[in-house]
C-alpha cells in the first residue's frame, strides 16, 4: 500500500482563488435570544488544529509563543483551561495540517489521546492517553511515526509507522491501550458509530471500507475508482462528510508535474449500510470556504481543457443541483468567495471595494446594500513557525471573518458567529478559532453536523 504524497491543508488552499466560494449574511449583532445561549471564549490559546469534543471537554492542539505544540483540554461548559501537555508530530504530511487530539468516553469518564514527545530527548514519540479532565496519564504506546489518533466509535484508531514500509492502522481500547485489531497500510477514519467504522485506505487504488469496530470484520468495500473512474490520485487531497444514512466524498484533482496529466476527481455518495454508490458528480472541484461535502456542498465544474465553469450548490442527499450561476455572471477577477448563514447566496468579495452577489436558487443578482458574507480572514496565510517539527509547511486551520460585501471591508465589531456550515456542531456545541487563534464556543442545540473541516 503506497503512501500519499500530500493532502493539501484547507488553509494552504487559500491561494487557489478559483476554488473559493462566497456568500453573504444579513445578520449583524446576535439577537437577544441568542445572547442568552451558553457561550464562552478562551484567549489564552493559539489554536492551530481542529477542536474535538467529548466527555465534557473540548480538546485541541495549540501553539506556544516559542513555536512548540501542546495538547490543551478545556471545560466544555465554560472554556476554562483544565490542563496542557507537550505535543509533537512525526510522520504526518504537511498538507494534512496540524493533527488534533482524539477524545473518547470510556467507563463513564473519558480520555484524550495525542502524540507526545518522549522524555529524555531524542526523536522518540508516543501515543499518550490522559484523563480528559485531569490530564493524568493513563497509558503510553510508543510509535515510530503517525498521522495522529482518531476516535472510531468507542475506540481509538491510529495509523502508525507511517514513515516505514510496515505502516499499519491499529484499533485500541481507550481504557488501557490494548490493541483490538489492526490492518496493514495507512487508513483514515471518515465516519463511525458504536458498531461500525468507515475507513479510507490510502493506496494506489484507494478504497472505502466499512468494518465492525469491535472485531475488524469487513462489512463492505467500495473502491473509490468504482464511483469516479480510474486514475484517482489522493495527492490532491480529499474530504468526506455524513449526510443522513449516506457518506459524501470529494477527491481533489492532482496534476502530475512530470506527465502534466490531471488525476480523476469529483464528488460522490455511498450508502453507509452497504457501500453502494448513490450518485456521482465527476470533474467538479469543491470550493473554499464552504460546507462539508455532506452539508451544502458548493462546486465548480472543470472541462477537459481545464477551464472552470460556473458555481453550483448541490443537494448532499441526491447530488442534484439546487441552484447555480454561469461563467458569464462571474465578476472578472480579484475576488474571494464569502457565504452567509445559508449558502444559497453566493458572494464575490473584493477587498475595500464593492463586490457582487447572486441568489443561487434563481441565478439573479442580489442587492449588495447591507449584505454581509463570511470569507477567509487572510488571503495569504503563512506556514506555522514550529519548533522541533520537520518537515515544515504546516498551516493552522483557517479562520473566517465577516465582511460587508458593498464595501469589501471587514466588519469590526466581531459580535457575529461564523455560520453552521463552517463550524459544524458537536453534541449541540459549535466551536471555532478566530484569526488570532483564540477558541470560541456557543451551545445552540444544533445537534451534530459536519463543518468545513468535517466531524471529529
Amino acid at each position: 500500500m503506497s503512501v500519499i504524497k500530500a493532502k493539501p491543508a484547507l488553509a494552504g488552499l487559500l491561494v487557489a482563488v478559483l476554488t473559493g466560494t462566497a456568500a453573504c449574511s444579513g445578520g449583524d449583532a446576535a439577537t437577544s435570544r441568542e445572547r442568552k445561549l451558553p457561550t464562552w471564549q478562551n484567549t489564552q490559546l493559539t489554536v492551530v488544529s481542529r477542536t474535538v469534543v467529548g466527555a465534557g471537554v473540548a480538546a485541541t492542539t495549540s501553539m506556544t509563543p516559542d513555536g512548540r505544540l501542546e495538547t490543551v483540554a478545556v471545560d466544555l461548559a465554560n472554556g476554562r483551561k483544565l490542563w496542557a501537555n507537550p505535543a509533537t508530530m512525526r510522520g504526518r504530511l504537511p498538507g494534512m495540517g496540524v493533527q488534533a487530539p482524539a477524545v473518547v468516553e470510556t467507563g463513564g469518564a473519558g480520555v484524550v489521546a495525542a502524540i507526545e514527545p518522549t522524555t529524555g530527548g531524542g526523536k522518540g514519540v508516543a501515543l499518550v492517553a490522559r484523563d480528559a479532565r485531569t490530564g493524568e496519564r493513563k497509558w503510553v504506546r510508543p510509535v515510530h511515526s503517525s498521522f495522529g489518533p482518531q476516535r472510531c466509535g468507542p475506540y481509538l484508531c491510529v495509523s502508525e509507522n507511517t514513515e516505514l514500509a510496515r505502516a499499519r492502522m491499529v484499533v485500541l481500547d481507550p481504557a488501557d491501550g490494548k490493541p483490538k485489531w489492526h490492518i496493514p497500510g495507512i487508513a483514515e477514519v471518515e465516519w463511525s458509530d458504536r458498531e461500525r467504522v468507515v475507513l479510507l485506505r490510502l493506496a494506489e487504488h484507494p478504497l472505502l471500507e466499512a468494518r465492525e469496530v469491535a472485531t475488524g470484520k469487513v462489512v463492505w468495500r467500495t473502491p473509490v475508482e468504482q464511483a469516479l473512474g480510474p486514475g484517482v490520485d489522493l495527492s490532491g487531497g480529499w474530504a468526506f462528510g455524513p449526510s443522513g444514512k449516506n457518506l459524501v466524498g470529494y477527491i481533489a484533482p492532482y496534476t502530475n508535474p512530470e506527465t502534466k496529466t490531471t488525476s480523476t476527481f469529483g464528488m460522490f455518495s455511498v450508502r453507509l449500510d452497504d457501500g453502494q454508490v448513490n450518485w456521482i458528480r465527476p470533474s467538479v472541484v469543491r470550493v473554499y470556504p464552504s460546507g462539508s461535502p455532506g452539508f451544502a456542498p458548493v462546486v465548480r465544474p472543470v472541462d477537459g481543457q481545464g477551464q472552470y465553469g460556473g458555481f453550483a450548490l448541490l443537494d448532499a442527499e441526491s447530488g442534484r443541483v439546487i441552484g447555480q450561476i454561469g461563467t458569464h455572471q462571474i465578476p472578472g477577477s480579484g475576488w474571494w468567495l464569502a457565504f452567509p448563514e445559508r449558502p444559497s447566496t453566493l458572494g464575490f468579495l473584493k477587498r475595500d471595494s464593492a463586490g457582487a452577489a447572486f441568489d443561487l436558487t434563481t441565478g439573479r443578482a442580489a442587492e449588495l446594500d447591507g449584505l454581509r458574507g463570511w470569507s477567509f480572514c487572510v488571503t495569504d496565510p503563512q506556514p506555522l513557525k514550529l519548533k522541533n517539527v520537520t518537515p515544515t509547511g504546516f498551516y493552522a486551520v483557517a479562520a473566517l471573518c465577516e465582511f460587508d460585501l458593498a464595501t469589501g471591508k471587514k466588519v469590526a465589531d466581531g459580535s457575529a458567529r461564523p455560520p453552521l456550515w463552517f463550524t459544524g456542531s458537536q453534541d449541540g456545541w459549535r466551536l471555532w478559532r478566530d484569526e488570532k487563534g483564540a477558541l470560541h464556543a456557543v451551545k445552540d442545540g444544533s445537534g451534530t453536523t459536519p463543518g468545513m473541516y468535517g466531524l471529529a
